[in-house]
């Protein structure tokens, strides 16, 4: 029997790191975008509920899949066990991203 996926993907969002897991990653049918599908939330085992969690079911609630912008990834990790999905504050230190266009222009040798 294959081994079940659980990847932790982590992305900025309205100024704050969003961190989900989900089943299934793939690049999807949208070019710059990352799709996330079959999204994993920790059971409620306990009587502590925590905000963020509930703040980003809140935000899936009845979402299949949705589809990330590429520039908003920050890391994808495909780990053992799901953990307590988050938000946090972003702390974007000294590191910038690369300036990238991902739109093929009239000189890319795809149009004429």
């Amino acid at each position: 029997m294959a081994a079940s996926h659980i990847f932790k993907v982590q992305f900025v969002r309205e100024g704050k790191v969003w961190e989900v897991y989900a089943r299934k990653v793939t690049h999807g049918g949208l070019f710059g975008f990352l799709e996330v599908e079959d999204f994993v939330f920790g059971e409620r085992s306990t009587v502590v509920v925590d905000p963020g969690e509930e703040k980003i079911k809140a935000e899936f609630a009845g979402v299949k899949r949705t589809w990330l912008p590429l520039h908003a990834v920050l890391r994808v990790d495909e780990v053992k066990k799901s953990g307590v999905s988050k938000i946090t504050t972003y702390e974007g230190g000294n590191v910038s991203p690369f300036p990238l266009s991902m739109v093929p222009g009239p000189d890319s040798g795809g149009r004429k």
